[in-house]
């Protein structure tokens, strides 16, 4: 059997030579509390370049450096680790913020324990220090801990091992109205994180796992009462060596607040739509296509809903005239506004309506339509037609009527009348002066008298005055002129006409 082997025996110079390419801190202290020993990486730590600048003992050690706690408060006398470590105390992982004294700005954080190595005899026995450089992973998290408080976007950071939270920053206050009182040292559940969300229990299950949370939907409750729509995911994280989760959030209630209103809207514009009294019809810009008609559209068409929606104007030969339903496509299609176009329905049962339509480009739901109005004035040109007719009819003697009545029923044929297809300046002299004589209320007879032109020359300058001014009868030629403010020849004018011509 092979000799037991034995862990061997090391003097001071080799155990120096041993530790001083440690990357750790280690200081020798003797009994007497002086500093004996540093290794490079000591003194590096404590940004000296020499033992002695570490003060010599460890009264020195207190008059050289300051020590606080993470928390900033000083470590009292007898709380150093180098006094802990004279004091036979056993030193296990102590985190301290060390400044020089001349300095106290300056900050660097060490972790150090102790360590008891005995020699080959009692004079050769050394306590030691040994130190860990936690400056960067400190100076790490002090920046994580800036950028998380100063993070506009709305933060939480819990522990893992009792799901408390532990940071909030201002972003999430600001999205929810708590205090940070309200959030610290409470837990995920108590806050009711994922209370109102559909997946909220595989998300509690992925936090106790201490597994990454994929973001998720959820009403976060407010202190003030109701809810705030967020998206919320969670990151495992390190705070202080210590494994939490990192809850991020995205505030949607802003969205939701707009999808709400924009429901709201499309529900008032479809009642009002529904029930206006006015016929209206919605269909697509690219094809005409119908996709919705109110009552009182499919009143005046005789239609039923499911024969318009799906179908064109075209197709159901809405309109009489082919060519002025094309023209007022082709303007929509220019995203030119149709307004009051006189229109002729044919209605389902072939009878027609006069409409004045007006249609204009929207869209609705991300799609281009067109909104189709129609001004049912059927009874309006019936009525006057006939207020025409009886106008026409009174008209048809003016010699017994005075020249103010004679204004009166021409200002009321105004309105009724086709627009005008001439004006004054457009009529020949003669057709002037037939003009004229119509006003005065002559027949064909008297005005060959007058004029000296045989009946069927008078008869041919009435039909071209007829066809220039866009009338057909005496009485529409009467108010034509009247509202013209013309109101005939003198008669002393017309005596001085030559003799009979052919």
């Amino acid at each position: 059997m092979p000799e037991r082997l034995k862990a061997p025996s090391l003097d001071r110079e080799t155990l120096q030579a041993l530790l001083g390419g440690l990357s750790e801190g280690v200081i020798f202290l003797d009994g007497k509390g002086r500093i004996t020993w540093a290794n490079p990486a000591a003194l590096a730590m404590h940004r000296v370049e020499a033992i002695d600048d570490l003060g010599g003992d460890a009264k020195g050690y207190r008059r050289t450096f300051t020590l606080r706690y993470r928390n900033n408060h000083p470590l009292e006398e007898g709380q150093y680790p180098i006094e802990r470590l004279l004091a036979g105390e056993t030193v296990e992982d102590v985190t301290v913020e060390i400044s020089p004294a001349t300095d106290l700005d300056t900050a660097w954080v060490h972790t150090s324990r102790s360590m008891a190595i005995s020699g080959r005899s009692d004079g050769d026995a050394v306590l030691a220090l040994v130190i860990r450089d936690e400056t960067p992973r400190f100076e790490a998290e002090e920046r994580f801990e800036r950028s998380f408080n100063a993070n506009p976007a709305p933060g939480l950071i819990c522990r893992l091992d009792d799901h408390r939270f532990i940071r909030v920053n201002q972003g999430f206050l600001e999205m929810t109205g708590f205090i940070k009182e309200d959030i610290i040292g409470r837990t995920v559940e108590a806050i009711g994180l994922f209370s109102n969300c559909e997946s909220g229990e595989d998300a509690l299950a992925k936090l106790v796992e201490g597994r990454v949370i994929r973001h998720r939907e959820a009403l976060v409750p407010l202190p003030a009462g109701g809810d705030r729509l967020v998206i919320v995911a969670g990151e495992p994280i390190a705070v202080v060596e210590e494994p939490c989760m990192l809850f991020t959030f995205a505030d949607l209630d802003a969205r939701r607040k707009a999808q709400n209103a924009l429901r709201q809207s499309e529900e008032r514009f479809s009642k009002s739509f529904r029930l206006s009294p006015a016929p209206a019809a919605i269909s697509r810009l690219d094809d005409f296509v119908f996709t919705e008609a109110n009552d009182a559209f499919l009143q005046i068409s005789g239609y039923g809903l499911t024969d318009v929606v799906g179908r064109t104007a075209g197709e159901l030969r809405l309109w009489d005239d082919i060519a002025a339903r094309k023209d007022i496509e082709q303007k929509l299609r220019d995203n030119t506004f149709v307004r009051d176009e006189p229109m002729r329905m044919k209605q389902k049962d072939g009878a027609f309506a006069e409409c004045l339509v007006s249609a204009e480009r929207v869209e609705i739901n991300d799609e281009q339509c067109v909104i189709w109005a129609l001004q049912d004035v059927t009874e309006r040109r019936r009525s006057e037609a006939q207020l025409v007719e009886a106008i026409e009819s009174v008209m048809a003697d003016t010699s017994w009527l005075s020249r103010s009545i004679v204004d009166r029923l021409a200002t009321l044929k105004q309105t009724s009348s086709a627009a005008p297809t001439a004006q004054l300046i457009a009529l020949s002299d003669r057709e002037r002066e037939i003009l004229g004589l119509i006003c005065s209320g002559q027949t064909d007879a008297e005005m060959s008298d007058t004029l000296h032109l045989s009946k069927n020359t008078i008869r041919n300058h009435i039909a071209s005055l007829y066809g220039k001014i866009g009338v057909n009868r005496r009485a529409a030629a009467v108010i034509w002129a009247r509202e013209r403010g013309f109101t005939g020849l003198p008669d002393a004018k017309l005596s001085k006409r030559p003799g009979r011509q052919k």
